[in-house]
């Protein structure tokens, strides 16, 4: 396809995200401020995951993701993926039914109207103030043990944009799943970035693919097993990656 093709289909995209805010966002509002607070959670993912899937289906492209079984639905998970485009996003919204948040960077919440939604829909972090960073780490553990609702950490620390595969992995993902003896489940992501690229304003309709593991066991875990689980979750991405390669 070509360049200017991309361009004008990111033009599209862009209107249909926009025209898709202000649908939504209202519904979000309702669901935080007149739902019961243990409901609005729930309520809330349903709302999300109706709005990836507008948004794929209008974007012209399809989501496959395949190890969907091996999640289960009433499990809390520390749910890793690898990150390098902004569909990432949607896609995850789309790769399993559990009700999960997301640990969002605290710049999101200062977008008018839109930050007021991540921060009641997610964990917000500052990550400059290290007090913060606690105090986040915290609200995840009560998530989910309190809760029972899942959080999804990208282990790379933020969207790569780099040639290798993966960048390096932060321990918090790790150290969360050990602290509260639960397991972690791998999504690995194979093209997002094809279609929805960091480096450049295009975009193109086609097919998203994504794979499931089999979720990795914590218990009797200590800190000083951190680096064998986070090489073993590096393994098992970047094996996956390369595989999809050939």
């Amino acid at each position: 396809m070509t360049r200017i093709f991309k361009a004008l289909f990111a033009i599209y995209a862009v209107l249909v995200a926009i025209v898709s805010c202000i649908i939504v966002i209202p519904a979000y509002l309702i669901i935080f401020n007149f739902f019961p607070k243990t409901s609005a959670p729930y309520s809330a993912h349903k709302l999300s995951r109706f709005w990836a899937k507008f948004l794929f289906t209008f974007f012209f492209i399809r989501v496959d993701v395949k190890g969907k079984e091996k999640i289960k639905p009433d499990q809390a998970y520390i749910f890793v993926c690898n990150h390098r485009s902004q569909l990432d996003i949607p896609l995850f919204a789309c790769a399993c039914t559990n009700t999960f948040r997301f640990l969002s960077k605290i710049e999101v919440t200062r977008i008018p109207v839109f930050g007021y939604v991540v921060k009641k829909l997610y964990i917000t972090v500052d990550r400059k103030k290290r007090n913060d960073r606690a105090v986040s780490f915290d609200k995840m553990k009560h998530s989910l043990l309190q809760e029972k609702i899942s959080v999804i950490l990208f282990p790379e620390g933020t969207r790569n944009r780099s040639q290798e595969p993966l960048l390096n992995f932060k321990d918090g993902a790790f150290r969360l799943a050990i602290e509260t003896q639960l397991p972690i489940a791998v999504l690995t992501i194979f093209n997002t970035a094809d279609f929805l690229p960091a480096d450049a304003f295009e975009m193109k309709p086609g097919t998203v693919c994504a794979i499931w593991d089999e979720p990795i066991e914590t218990k009797g875990l200590t800190m000083e097993d951190v680096p064998a689980l986070k090489e073993k979750v590096r393994n098992i991405l970047s094996g996956n990656i390369e595989q999809n390669r050939v």
